[in-house]
């Protein structure tokens, strides 16, 4: 039995790897579109057929539950697939909402009317694509008012981290800090609205300060997938877990292999 986690590429990891150490006894099933990654710069329609495929082919092999461990495709994606309506039996879930959830301190399902919050100044650092499509603020404002959200997209900050540049990497994420902090002097919290961005979160601690909280999503999207498999056991699904890419299976596995710091062996999908 397995659960699904889908990304573009191998900013998803950061939620695997969270959520293996969330739910040791649960099987998931790794999907990286990788030979199409970033998904970030691509238009809207363009990430909603790739996200829509990967998904089908994942709900093919027994993944009756998949988690788009990316933002981008959370953004583009998410919504439309639910509207258009899932085949019975199968979920798709996104990674805004459990960010939200903490940010505005609500509890996972509470779908009251939104309510002023403690947190009023928020730096958003995502995808272009991400950006452009405002999900962000809109899941938002379903929970929170009064809440200034403030957008950077952090061009090549992806292409720098699948690359494995860390240097370049960091360069970025400095460039990127400034530029919000110059439309933003004084955020008070900072959401990593990507999932690769979580591998450079002490850098972008350090360009925020030490005044700015900042907002990872591998754990909080760990804990809310516990508290829905908890309600829901029967979404474990009937597939193997494993990883699986588009791309170069050897060199993505050699990437992984030095994100996570333990060996992760990918085949083609």
């Amino acid at each position: 039995m397995a659960v699904g986690i889908f990304d573009s590429g191998l900013g998803g990891l950061t939620v695997l790897d969270a959520a293996q150490r969330r739910l040791p006894d649960v099987e998931f099933l790794y999907f990286g579109d990788n030979a199409r990654a970033p998904y970030g710069v691509r238009d809207a329609e363009d990430v909603f057929q790739l996200t829509n495929d990967a998904v089908h082919q994942m709900w093919a092999r027994g993944c009756d539950l998949v988690i788009l461990a990316c933002n981008t495709a959370s953004a583009a994606a998410l919504r439309r697939m639910q509207e258009a309506g899932v085949p019975e039996g199968k979920r798709v879930l996104g990674v805004f909402v459990p960010l939200i959830e903490a940010l505005t301190e609500r509890q996972w399902g509470d779908n009251s009317p939104p309510r002023e919050v403690a947190t009023k100044h928020v730096a958003l650092f995502a995808t272009p694509a991400t950006v452009a499509s405002r999900a962000f603020q809109r899941e938002l404002a379903f929970r929170a008012i009064g809440v200034d959200v403030e957008a950077q997209s952090c061009g090549g900050l992806v292409d720098a981290i699948e690359d494995g540049d860390m240097i370049l990497a960091e360069a970025l994420v400095k460039s990127h800090v400034d530029a919000l902090l110059r439309k933003m002097p004084k955020p008070e919290a900072a959401i990593l609205g990507c999932t690769h961005y979580p591998l450079m979160e002490e850098a972008f601690q350090a360009a925020l300060g030490p005044d700015v909280t900042v907002f990872s999503q591998g754990n909080l999207v760990a804990d809310s997938l516990a508290d829905y498999l908890t309600r829901h056991p029967q979404m474990l699904g009937s597939g193997e877990g494993g990883y699986l890419t588009t791309g170069d299976a050897s060199r993505v596995s050699t990437r992984a292999t030095q994100f996570l710091r333990r060996e992760i062996t990918f085949q083609s999908a």
